[in-house]
C-alpha cells in the first residue's frame, strides 16, 4: 500500500477533491488489484481443480459404496484417484488462505490510524507516512472511522457497508445461478451458508470495520464478481446435480407459443372453401378450387 501511495505522490495525486485524499484511497484499491493479480493464476488452477473434482464425483461415489466401512482403504484409493487425475481437493482453499494475511495486515494498520499511538514505525512506516495516512479521508470521513462514531461516518460506513454485503451476496448468487442448487443435503447447506450466512455476519462486521477496511473488502468483492464472470464463461461448470443442460430441450411456454403459431398458419394456409380434399392414393395432387 505504501508503494502505491509513493507512486501517486510522485505523479502529484495529492489533492483533496471532494474532501478526499485520493492518494490513500487509490492505494487501498490498487493494493487489492495487486494482490488479486498475483493470485489470479492460482485462482485459475483452483477452478480447473474444482472442475476435475466435479468430474470425479461418480467415481468417488463408487469408491464410497465399494469400501463402505473401510475408511483407511477408501482414503488410500481416493488419494490415488486424485493423483492419477491430477485433482487437488485442497486447491480450493489456497487463494483464500493466501489473501488472509493481507486482509489482517490492512485491518491492523487501518485500525491503529488516529489512535494517537506513540510507536508510529511499528509496521515500517515513517512518522510522516503514519500522520499522512491518519489524516486521510473519504468525503470528509477518516479512513479509520467506524459506523459507531456516528454522524457522517455512520452514513458513509453504512452506505459502503450495504454495498459490501450486497456484493458478497451477489458473488455467491452468481455461482449458484450458474451451477444450480446441489441435490446433496450437505452441499446444499453449504450453498445456503455462502449465500445467506456470510452476508448476514457482515452486518456486524460493517458496524465494527473501519472505513478503509470496508473499501478494501468492497473492492475485493467487485473484482471477484468480474473475475468470476470471466471464469464461468471460459470454464462453464456442470450443473450441481451432475446433469448437463439439453440444448434441444424446449421451454414449455415457448413450445405452446410455437403450437399456437402453427395452428394459426394452418388455418390461414388451409384449403379454401369449396376446395376438394387431397386424395393420397392419387399422389397427393393439389386441391382444385370448385
Amino acid at each position: 500500500m505504501l508503494r502505491w501511495h509513493d507512486l501517486f505522490d510522485a505523479i502529484g495525486l495529492t489533492g483533496t477533491w471532494l474532501q478526499t485524499n485520493w492518494d490513500w484511497i487509490l492505494s487501498i484499491v490498487f493494493l487489492v488489484l495487486t494482490v488479486r493479480a498475483i493470485l489470479f493464476p492460482l485462482f485459475v488452477k483452483q477452478i480447473r481443480s474444482q472442475r476435475a473434482m466435479q468430474a470425479l464425483q461418480p467415481q468417488l461415489k463408487e469408491l464410497q459404496t465399494k469400501h463402505k466401512g473401510d475408511r483407511e482403504t477408501l482414503q488410500k484409493e481416493m488419494m490415488e484417484l486424485y493423483k492419477r487425475e491430477k485433482a487437488n481437493p485442497l486447491m480450493g482453499c489456497l487463494p483464500l488462505l493466501l489473501q488472509m494475511p493481507v486482509f489482517l495486515g490492512v485491518f491492523h494498520v487501518i485500525k491503529r490510524l488516529g489512535t494517537g499511538t506513540i510507536d508510529k514505525a511499528l509496521y515500517g512506516w515513517t512518522p510522516a507516512q503514519y500522520d499522512s495516512a491518519a489524516a486521510a479521508k473519504l468525503f470528509g470521513v477518516s479512513i479509520g472511522a467506524t459506523f459507531r462514531d456516528g454522524g457522517a461516518a455512520a452514513v458513509l460506513c453504512g452506505i459502503l457497508g450495504v454495498i459490501m454485503i450486497a456484493t458478497t451476496y451477489m458473488t455467491s448468487r452468481q455461482m449458484i445461478l450458474k451451477t444450480g442448487w446441489a441435490e446433496d443435503p450437505q452441499q446444499r447447506m453449504m450453498q445456503k451458508l455462502m449465500l445467506y450466512g456470510i452476508p448476514a455476519t457482515l452486518i456486524i462486521s460493517a458496524v465494527a470495520f473501519p472505513l478503509g477496511l470496508i473499501i478494501y473488502w468492497t473492492t475485493t468483492n467487485l473484482f471477484s464478481m468480474g473475475q468470476q464472470f470471466w471464469v464461468l464463461k471460459k470454464y462453464p461448470p456442470p450443473l450441481a446435480n451432475g446433469k448437463k443442460a439439453d440444448p434441444k430441450k424446449v421451454d414449455p411456454k415457448k413450445a405452446d407459443a410455437k403450437d399456437s403459431v402453427a395452428e394459426t398458419e394452418a388455418k390461414v394456409l388451409g384449403p379454401k372453401v369449396g376446395a376438394k380434399p387431397v386424395n393420397p392414393k392419387k399422389g397427393g395432387q393439389k386441391p382444385k378450387v370448385g
